[in-house]
């Protein structure tokens, strides 16, 4: 039965618990089991672990961790001694476990094989530090990369991200070890609802979920109404392609984010929450579960939380997946159990929100950087990142780029600093040609505008959006077309299609750009799309179909040349846009060893072994994996 939590004293008492199981005085192996990590064959890691220590007789710990955002790593598993620092291992295997065993009982690393090691821990919330060991530790630990020198990790400033990779996030005893729930102790207790607001306001933080709307004034327009019943609403339904920000945080610290909306909803007044959950996030929605329990077993959700008069409690909905819910007021229909679509906003959300009460919308990012600012204060906040972006943003980098997985970095860093120094800029040696920026509805930003700052208002600027915080890196061999395609497509079938603009208009958009991908293009469909663009974009009702054109008017705006290349001249210069490629042996590379041959689908290439082989044009379908196999750059793309 777990301690109820009341005075500032049960809190201290749960957090040295947490300190014993965070640091024990014995090894502690601990294994990321977010998503990415599964995917990769964690639990099988996880599993060999576990029966390598039973086979071997060592005495220590394993425990399940979230994601630390080097996600190319996974799975990954770090290693934490007494007196030796913390040392993570990448892309392990159940064959390797032996081996890092072996490290653990002889007391030692091998370098070659550790990713990073960490000397110390930073406490953001409360700005403290753990100290594993003497930083000038020599020997094998000494020659391990140090986790704040790796280039992945370097420039990247952890608040949203603070606990994820660092503790067990079924675990409430080690969250309150890392300064968990002082903040809202400290805002129910010490606090008056209006300087809670003021706070927020104070510090600058803008909505993480796409708009940027204020937080604070957001939170303030609600306050003013006075009802009996009023809501606060986590939005976690992140459907942007490649963006997971949302999933990694509720799957390694759920705990973060109830706090916040603890604090939002006795800033403003409310009395019930609602964590809006994709229902294809199992192990977030397993992990919010635990810890929702574990809040109200400890007595923080429910009646007279700290001993107070403010009672507050959360319930997890679940959504059906259709991206159009991540729009604020479809979300509240889906919750009521209507269909998900957007209204017109003639009222505010703050006025009459869900079931016509007093409510604030906040996403998972959102939620989760309020403690920190009560804790660290609104002006330590508001000197993060730039005059009208303030704090930091976490980004999926995913895409054309040598290091991909989730960054924190503050506003204002650029786009240069991010996909180069951070993810190490485009693989293989191919040239960096673009990142999109801001989901399916973001803009493709070029590379001749690689040092732009990133923040709400440039983004913008050039034709883009921040968005909920997807990346990704494009490099020479993508087709921007094609890109623009892609994302329209995406968006014509998550529409839900209520007005016509959006409805009608991203067919048409995607029609033109079907027709010009197919070498049908004709010299007046860019002016065409432009004026398509103008429709939808000023017609549309919500910010699905208002923002819909961004992909295409941007590739229009800094890649004109390839659409004309496409309509003019019948030619993709990426080589990607099937219908205006043919694949061709090049008979002087070819050495007839007819692995192409062997691995065609479509029995497509003929020849005899150690001969020149030879494409038949009328069955090849394109598919590219003739060029991926050939060792001797033999396959031509033309």
């Amino acid at each position: 039965m777990m301690t109820r939590i009341v005075t500032i004293n049960d809190l201290e008492a749960a957090a040295r618990e947490g300190q014993a199981q965070l640091y024990p005085d014995r090894p502690k192996i601990t294994v990321g089991m977010s998503m990415c990590g599964q995917a990769s064959g964690a639990r099988a890691t996880l599993e060999a672990i576990r029966e390598a220590i039973a086979a071997f007789g060592l005495d220590a710990l394993v425990a399940e961790t979230g994601c630390i955002g080097l996600c190319q790593e996974e799975p990954l598993v770090e290693v934490l001694r007494p007196g030796r620092p913390r040392i993570a291992y990448g892309k392990v295997s159940p064959a390797q476990v032996a081996a890092i065993l072996d490290d653990i009982r002889n007391d030692t690393v091998t370098p070659e094989r550790a990713l990073y090691a960490m000397f110390e821990e930073h406490r953001l919330i409360d700005d403290t530090y753990q100290a594993y060991c003497d930083p000038q530790l020599n020997g094998a630990f000494g020659s391990v990369c140090r986790y704040d020198r790796h280039p992945f990790f370097a420039k990247q400033l952890k608040i949203a991200l603070r606990n994820c990779g660092f503790l067990d996030p079924a675990s409430i005893e080690e969250y309150v070890a890392r300064g968990g729930y002082f903040a809202a102790h400290k805002a129910l207790t010490a606090m008056k609802r209006d300087e809670v607001i003021a706070a927020v306001s104070e510090s600058g933080l803008r909505g993480r979920g796409g708009g940027g709307f204020a937080t604070g004034r957001k939170w303030a327009s609600a306050a003013k109404f006075k009802s009996p019943v009023k809501y606060v609403i986590c939005n976690a339904d992140e459907g942007d392609p490649g963006a997971y920000m949302d999933r990694s945080i509720l799957e390694g610290d759920p705990h973060s984010v109830l706090e916040g909306m603890l604090i939002g909803a006795y800033a403003v007044g409310a009395n019930m929450g609602y964590i809006y959950v994709r229902a294809e996030y199992p192990e977030a929605i397993r992990k919010l579960e635990t810890a929702i329990a574990q809040l109200r077993e400890c007595g923080l959700l429910g009646e007279g939380i700290f001993g107070t008069d403010c009672s507050f409690d959360v319930r997890l909905a679940r959504g059906g997946g259709a991206f159009v819910c991540g729009e604020s007021s479809a979300l509240i229909a889906s919750i009521e159990g209507k269909a998900g679509e957007p209204r017109a906003k003639h009222i505010h959300m703050a006025e009459s929100g869900l079931w016509g009460k007093p409510t604030v919308l906040n996403n998972v990012e959102t939620w989760n950087n309020v403690p920190v600012i009560i804790q660290r204060g609104p002006k330590w906040f508001a000197s993060i990142g730039t005059a009208r972006s303030k704090g930091t943003k976490v980004f999926s980098l995913v895409g054309e780029i040598r290091r991909t997985g989730l960054v924190e970095v503050p506003m204002g860093m650029t786009l240069r600093e991010i996909v180069h120094d951070v993810g190490g800029g485009a693989p293989e040696d191919r040239r960096f040609k673009a990142v999109q920026t801001g989901g399916p509805s973001g803009g493709c930003i070029p590379e001749s505008l690689v040092d732009l700052p990133v923040d709400f208002d440039e983004l913008t600027r050039v034709g883009s959006m921040m968005g909920s915080g997807g990346m990704i890196a494009m490099d020479e061999s993508t087709c921007m077309v094609g890109v623009a395609r892609y994302f329209t497509d995406f968006l014509i079938k998550e529409s839900c299609g209520k007005c016509a603009p959006c409805r009608e208009g991203l067919k048409q958009i995607g029609a033109v750009l079907d027709r010009i991908c197919t070498g049908e293009g004709r010299p007046d469909d860019l002016p065409l799309l432009e004026r398509l663009c103008d429709v939808v974009a000023n017609g549309s009702l919500c910010g699905l179909g208002t923002s819909a054109p961004n992909p295409v008017l941007s590739t229009l705006k800094y890649f004109r040349d390839e659409y004309e290349a496409h309509i003019n001249e019948k030619r993709c210069p990426a080589h990607s846009c099937k219908a205006l490629i043919q694949f061709r042996v090049v008979e002087e590379k070819c050495t007839g060893c007819t692995l192409c041959a062997r691995r065609c689908p479509a029995d497509a290439i003929e020849g005899v072994a150690k001969s020149p082989h030879r494409i038949l044009a009328e069955k090849c379908t394109k598919c590219g994996i003739c060029r991926e196999s050939c060792k001797f750059d033999a396959i031509a793309v033309e």
